[in-house]
């Protein structure tokens, strides 16, 4: 009774801290939790304010609600009533400031500390790797222990905790042997940090053996390891030690069922999941929510939509979590139910949280669909979402796939905090939508501010160094990978491979290839796909035999990269080799495979092997084989059999895509069809209700142009919905040089060189059109105006195969 007392004279005092502040209710965020922050200081009331529990108790309330705005205030009456320097209330100050994401506040606070106790460090320590700056968090846990002072289990949980976002294994062995040395491995908390630390770090096996260890496992650490396999893929041995708590007649909760799950979702086994919701239900633990969410989300990963639909309209109390799992999956699918899944959503009298946001605003961004985009734009920034990371992240994404990177750009410079995960969607948007002095000068702002940047940022700024004039950026970015430690990290390299392969730099490939003590199949690929792409069809092969050699399965990526260098450069002898080396490693069933073997017998003249290959994978019927076929006998000429395998397509009920059209037309375009080709253009609309694309009108300007009806060129290229790119004008300009079309070659050659000023086709086609017609004189004005402008004239070039 006593104890009660006290803790209600304690209530009673911080009801008078709170009286006399004055609360913001204006700020949408916090208006949104105000209702919760009033019901609690209802039912506070006191008689003194020279109380630090009593203020402890309104700043725990600040925490929860994570109103910093309350906390401010309260913050302002500590000072007013003395207690500045008082460690317990400095020690909630820097618990609340942290706790609503104000870690600034919080490291001042305890700057300002006079004197610190175990408390004051192990908070700070905690705040820093709950608010992302792990680092920071690590650095003032060492300055802690210099201090003299022991870590609780607290202290090191935060710090395990730390490690594992940063994947630091050095300093959590270092904690694991302090904590040893302390006696604190007798706190299942810590025993279940490090469990967790050592498997998301990728060291199942030292979990394994820390978890051997244990001698009294609650089911806290059995949760940890069952989750830690699941993380790592080991989904058998995540079930397995499901079974083994079973048979041992432990106890499961929640966690247990929902780590359970994850490795379901992760292995795909159907019949273990339900045979997991079996026990489920048969189990005394309460159905939560949250368990039931991972449910919904297991049956959709394993393909059993309906099981997943039955589950969740089956569940009593849906919370946003429910709703969201249903929204990302159906948003996944690009599927118009999202919609009305959010309508009836809040119509449940749920509102939505920043995951939402999050979802709707990438589903948005999949369908291009910006006016979708601005209503729910509206009413995240209503309800006071727009600020948040996740949200902000999701409209850069947004507004970036619609074409909009100014409006991303103006939210990204509008937002009050930019994680370098905003940074890197910013520089991702910018690439998207060739903007690539934007994202470079984006780059050197985030380097020059300080903050540090992750694979994700190189991975996206090396993706902006596409072409030959951006080799200086390149190495000085390569330079920020040598300062940043990135060079032992595969997923980098893989990338800085890439990009000195787009510049044409095999060797440097090579010098970073070598360098790297154990290679991923990434690596294999990235260095493969260079040596292809640089023409060296011979080494590229002989790369893949030592990845075979090496006792690695070379995946359909690098098949399909290798095929199409052999297309490329016609190399028949290679291209059987290849197509022996898809077969006996079984990706003669991979569709994307056995297209690139159609395409590369053909573009090799052997259209009978070709044909060969159709024939043994036209059983799986997709129409990325038939186009692929379709057009091998374009390219020979076969118009009867390229006809015959579009009937064939139709007979097998498969609706033809954009490739499909750009096929047929490229084919009667090479052969003279032209009305036939462009009454195919037309059923595209008329009969498949398809929207051309840019690829389709680039074919049928093709078809005039080369047949000489270059008026009719003219006008799709002046009326259709896309602004006419480099290739279709070369295109038309020659069609004008092949029918003697003076005026309209002078056009397009004019608009050709104000798209690329330096491209040898503009005036090597318009010379010519003026040779054939006799005027000499202007021929030689073409000829040293490229002079002029030192652009020469690209080598034309023939092989056989001997």
């Amino acid at each position: 009774m006593q104890v009660c007392n006290h803790f209600s004279i304690a209530m009673k005092r911080s009801q008078l801290v709170l009286k006399n502040l004055k609360i913001f209710t204006s700020y949408p965020a916090e208006s949104f939790l105000w209702p919760q922050i009033k019901s609690h200081l209802h039912t506070l009331s006191s008689h003194n304010l020279q109380d630090p529990i009593a203020i402890a108790n309104a700043l725990r309330i600040s925490s929860s609600s994570k109103s910093v705005i309350l906390g401010n205030q309260i913050h302002s009456q500590v000072i007013k009533l003395g207690f500045s320097e008082n460690i317990f209330s400095q020690n909630n100050l820097i618990i609340m400031y942290t706790k609503c994401g104000f870690l600034d506040n919080g490291l001042q606070v305890f700057d300002e500390m006079t004197d610190r106790n175990l408390v004051s460090w192990t908070s700070i320590t905690s705040g820093c790797i709950q608010n992302g700056e792990s680092a920071l968090g690590l650095e003032i846990f060492t300055q802690m222990i210099e201090n003299g002072f022991r870590p609780n289990e607290f202290a090191f949980g935060s710090v395990l905790r730390g490690c594992t976002s940063l994947e630091d294994i050095k300093f959590g062995s270092s904690a694991h042997c302090l904590a040893l040395k302390n006696g604190s491995l007798d706190n299942h908390f810590v025993i279940s940090s490090l469990l967790y630390m050592y498997a998301k770090c990728g060291y199942v096996e030292t979990a394994e053996r820390v978890f051997e260890c244990i001698k009294d496992c609650d089911v806290g650490c059995w949760n940890t390891m069952i989750e830690g396999y699941a993380l790592n893929g080991y989904s058998y041995e995540a079930l397995r030690l499901v079974s083994s708590m079973n048979k041992k007649g432990m106890v499961m909760d929640h966690l247990t069922f929902i780590s359970a799950i994850k490795g379901c979702s992760s292995l795909g086994d159907l019949n273990f999941g339900r045979q997991i919701h079996a026990m489920i239900i048969q189990s005394e633990v309460k159905l939560s929510s949250s368990v039931m969410n991972s449910l919904v989300d297991m049956y959709f990963k394993v393909g059993e939509k309906v099981s997943a639909l039955k589950v969740f309209s089956q569940m009593h109390e849906k919370d946003v979590a429910s709703w969201n799992t249903m929204l990302s999956e159906f948003a996944h699918n690009e599927d118009a139910m999202v919609v009305d899944l959010f309508t009836r959503m809040l119509r449940a009298g749920l509102y939505p949280n920043r995951i939402t946001f999050s979802i709707l605003f990438r589903f948005c961004g999949s369908l291009v669909d910006l006016s979708l985009g601005f209503q729910f734009y509206c009413l995240a920034y209503h309800l006071g979402f727009t600020d948040e990371p996740i949200v902000a992240n999701s409209l850069f994404n947004l507004f970036s796939k619609c074409g909009k990177p100014d409006i991303a750009n103006s939210i990204f410079t509008g937002i009050p905090r930019q994680s370098v995960t905003s940074w890197n969607e910013m520089i991702m948007g910018f690439n998207l939508n060739g903007c690539t002095m934007e994202a470079l000068e984006l780059f050197a702002n985030l380097w020059k501010s300080g903050m540090k940047v992750d694979e994700c940022t190189i991975r996206s700024i090396l993706g902006t160094c596409t072409g030959v004039e951006h080799i200086a950026v390149g190495r000085q970015i390569h330079g920020v990978i040598i300062k940043s430690g990135f060079c032992s990290q595969n997923f980098v390299c893989s990338s800085l491979i890439n990009a000195y392969g787009r510049f044409g730099l095999v060797e440097d490939c090579f010098i970073i290839f070598r360098g790297i003590e154990r290679l991923d199949l990434a690596l294999w690929e990235a260095m493969i796909s260079s040596l292809v792409r640089g023409g060296c069809i011979n080494q590229s092969l002989d790369l893949l035999k030592s990845l075979i050699k090496d006792g690695q399965k070379p995946d359909e990526f690098i098949l399909g990269s290798i095929l199409n260098g052999c297309a490329d450069v016609a190399a028949h002898t290679q291209t059987k080799s290849v197509h022996s080396i898809v077969i006996k490693t079984g990706f003669g069933v991979d569709l994307c495979v056995a297209s690139a073997v159609i395409d590369a017998y053909a573009k090799c003249g052997d259209i009978a092997s070709s044909r060969i290959v159709f024939n043994q994978s036209v059983r799986y019927a997709d129409c990325v084989l038939f186009n692929t076929m379709i057009m091998a006998y374009a390219r020979h000429g076969l118009v009867t059999e390229a006809i015959a395998v579009l009937e064939e397509m139709k007979r097998s009920n498969l609706q033809p895509s954009h490739s499909t059209f750009v096929s047929v037309i490229s084919m009667r375009s090479h052969l003279g069809l032209v009305e036939q080709g462009q009454n195919f253009f037309d059923t595209i609309s008329s009969v498949y209700g398809m929207v051309p694309s840019a690829g389709i009108y680039g074919c049928l300007v093709d078809l005039f142009s080369r047949n000489g009806y270059l008026e009719k060129a003219k006008c799709v290229l002046e009326t259709m919905p896309f602004a006419p790119w480099p290739a279709v004008w070369r295109s038309f300009l020659s069609g004008c040089r092949t029918h003697g079309k003076r005026e309209l070659g002078e056009w397009a050659s004019k608009q050709l060189l104000e798209l690329v000023p330096e491209n040898d086709a503009a005036y090597t086609l318009l010379s010519k059109i003026y040779s054939d017609e006799g005027s000499w004189e202007d021929a030689a004005k073409v000829r040293l105006a490229m002079n002029e402008s030192e652009i020469l004239k690209k080598r034309g070039y023939s092989w056989m195969e001997l």
